[in-house]
């Protein structure tokens, strides 16, 4: 009679640290010549003796390190210049541009703004997003709603809507999403519908940008160790309570490495696609 075979043991389990998960992992020429707008690119300031780096910076410390010249954007001035200072210290070259997405005026700035920098624009990573408003649907107001659909997908389409015309062929663009938009779970009614409706978006964009091989995909996070993480913890404990099958939270530089999958020509040859970084939360749990 055969051995029974087991199923290997879960539980306990933490999927470790590599280089690439700290940001150690050296440059290897990736996205050497191109020129990336990050929209997003700075990082909130939760506590900043402790602070783990954001998912925009990661993305942005990257693109550079692999050798792409990075317009850094974002609302807050100070914290994009402090991720050009950063690129800058390690040898990179970088840009920062201030500008907020919810506002149309910004966009087109922030657009001619980077080409002008750069060059040129081969790719643009859409890392925005805000939850507002009470848990569940009594707790959203018609503006909050509004404000909410604003920035993660009114300001994402106008983006793209003042950049593709001016893009270089087979150039890339990255949405950063959110599990949120493919389960339940995050208790704000904006937020999911408003990460949802990107991948609509997202395909759309895909479709037009193929007449001149413009790539669009997204990249769906799941529970990220960021400083914007950990506020959103501390409005909603229980989210530092999901069980995780890898037995942590994904850091900013395991996000910026699926980023950098899809700048890049290893996958040239797919576009309209989502990828959740979320160690199989929306697949295995």
């Amino acid at each position: 009679m055969a051995e029974e075979k087991q199923a290997p043991e879960k539980q306990g389990y933490v999927r470790p640290l590599s280089a690439e998960s700290q940001g150690e992992a050296p440059g290897r020429g990736r996205l050497d010549g191109r020129r990336i707008l990050v929209v997003g690119g700075g990082q909130r300031v939760l506590d900043a003796a402790t602070d783990p780096v954001g998912n925009g910076r990661a993305m942005s410390l990257l693109f550079a390190r692999e050798g792409a010249t990075v317009a850094v954007a974002d609302m807050n001035a100070d914290a994009a210049a402090e991720t050009v200072r950063r690129i800058e210290a390690e040898g990179g070259k970088a840009t920062a541009i201030t500008a907020d997405i919810s506002k149309p005026g910004d966009i087109k700035r922030m657009i001619d703004d980077a080409i002008a920098a750069m060059g040129g624009l081969d790719g643009m990573v859409l890392n925005v997003g805000i939850g507002v408003g009470g848990l569940g649907l009594d707790g959203i107001s018609a503006e909050d709603w509004t404000k909410a659909l604003n920035v993660n997908l009114r300001g994402p389409m106008l983006c793209c809507q003042a950049a593709m015309p001016k893009m270089e062929e087979g150039s890339s663009i990255v949405f950063i999403s959110s599990i949120a938009g493919l389960v339940a779970g995050s208790r704000l009614p904006a937020y999911d519908a408003s990460k949802a409706a990107l991948g609509g978006l997202m395909r759309h964009v895909g479709l037009e940008g193929s007449k001149r091989g413009i790539r669009s995909n997204i990249v769906a996070p799941g529970l990220v160790d960021t400083p914007l993480g950990r506020l959103a913890t501390q409005g909603r404990p229980s989210r530092g309570r999901t069980p995780v099958p890898f037995g942590r939270q994904a850091t900013g530089w395991e996000i910026a490495y699926a980023a950098l999958f899809f700048m890049s020509d290893e996958s040239v040859y797919v576009t309209g696609q989502t990828l959740a970084v979320d160690s199989g939360l929306t697949g295995i749990s």
